[in-house]
């Protein structure tokens, strides 16, 4: 049964993602990046997107997805021995050892800050013991229990390979995901990390230029940079204004500054037009003849100019703007009308016959008489004892 709710639930976010992505390319932002997406961190909402749903390499953006993955399933505090084919990989890397042991919390803090491939394929086989068996897994994670549709991983890194994809919404549900998780959050947003390996002393610095405040962005949280020849540049940030949180993903930006100034201008876009609102619990939504109702205060987003519900006769909340476009999709809990009463059957009873009277009053006149000739008997023996004397 829970395996059947889990199903449907991920189902319903495909369906309410289908439905805001395609109004949410309706707008136009100057962006240079061929894939693009803005969701509210909070609500899932999706506040813009380009070419969403088209298949792009991910290059070192995929490292969030192995991160949370390892979270998850993983334990933190557990010791990894390092393989010779960690050590080996190619690009960026935090120079481990063959033979070194390092904890699992520690390798996924070297591949989310520094980028560590070596680390990342550490972390891969000590979850699942080979990197093929690891992408299988974290493929299957991803799609039930994150809900992608259109991700591939051959590996934990990110290096290219043709059968390696996602999508820029894929990539945006996954790191709006894994920011739930107060350790992926916090190593997410770590500016700068002392690291201590064997042949490796230095102190650690993200990469992302917004999170470091080499390109300062007031509100930057977390963020995660790629960058492969076929992939071109990526990035993955999280930022928060204070009243509203955010999620950004850009994909095959040509050039590096490209991909911060992109992800700006979504910001920008983000924080200026929209807000939350809540439906208060049982507020009754009427679509023909049935009623619907949220069973808890739903947080929802909307533009600043307001909102146009809308509900379907399943009970899907559409969250509009005044132009049409679909924002986010909230299922209501039918208002199942009440039973009507069983009309109890009557029993047709006869009145009670009152007994009759008659023989009751034949007994007392007999009675009534007895007593008559009873003192008219003693009256008469009465005198004849006194004529007697």
């Amino acid at each position: 049964m829970n395996k059947f709710i889990s199903l449907l639930a991920v189902v319903l976010l495909l369906f309410t993602n289908l439905l805001t992505v395609n109004a949410a390319e309706n707008q136009q932002l100057a962006l240079k990046s061929e894939g693009a997406v803005l969701l509210d961190s909070d609500t899932g909402a999706v506040l813009y997107a380009k070419n969403a749903e088209e298949k792009m390499y991910p290059a070192s953006t995929t490292k969030i997805a192995t991160a949370i993955y390892a979270i998850e399933k993983g334990n933190l505090d557990s010791i990894v021995t390092v393989s010779a084919n960690a050590v080996n990989q190619d690009g960026t890397r935090v120079y481990l050892n063959e033979g070194e042991q390092v904890s699992l919390k520690k390798l996924i803090q070297g591949m989310l800050i520094n980028s560590g491939n070596d680390a990342a394929v550490a972390i891969a086989e000590y979850m699942d013991g080979t990197v093929e068996q690891f992408a299988e897994h974290l493929n299957e994670y991803l799609k039930t229990t994150i809900g992608v549709k259109n991700t591939h991983f051959i590996n934990p890194n990110g290096l290219f390979d043709q059968n390696h994809y996602t999508t820029a919404m894929d990539l945006a549900l996954m790191t709006n995901y894994a920011i739930k998780n107060p350790v992926f959050s916090e190593i997410f947003g770590t500016k700068r990390l002392e690291w201590e390996g064997q042949s490796w002393k230095t102190t650690l610095f993200t990469h992302h230029r917004m999170l470091k405040g080499e390109l300062p962005y007031e509100g930057i949280t977390g963020g995660k940079t790629g960058y492969t020849t076929e992939a071109k540049q990526t990035l993955a940030t999280t930022a928060d204004n204070g009243k509203i949180r955010l999620t950004a993903v850009v994909l095959k930006s040509e050039q590096k500054l490209d991909k911060y100034t992109d992800t700006a201008l979504l910001f920008d876009y983000g924080f200026k037009d929209y807000q939350h609102a809540t439906i208060k619990q049982g507020e009754i939504f009427k679509t023909g003849n049935k009623e619907f109702y949220p069973e808890n205060d739903t947080l929802f987003t909307e533009n600043i100019d307001g909102c146009i519900k809308n509900i379907d006769s399943n009970g899907m909340l559409s969250i509009e703007t005044k132009n049409g476009q679909v924002l986010q999709s909230i299922q209501l809990k039918y208002n199942e009308p009440p039973k009507p009463k069983a009309v109890a059957k009557k029993i047709e009873q006869k009145p009670i016959e009152k007994e009759s009277e008659q023989p009751l009053l034949q007994v007392n006149v007999i009675f009534g008489f007895m007593i008559i000739a009873f003192v008219g008997i003693f009256i008469g023996i009465r005198k004849k004892i006194n004529s007697k004397y």
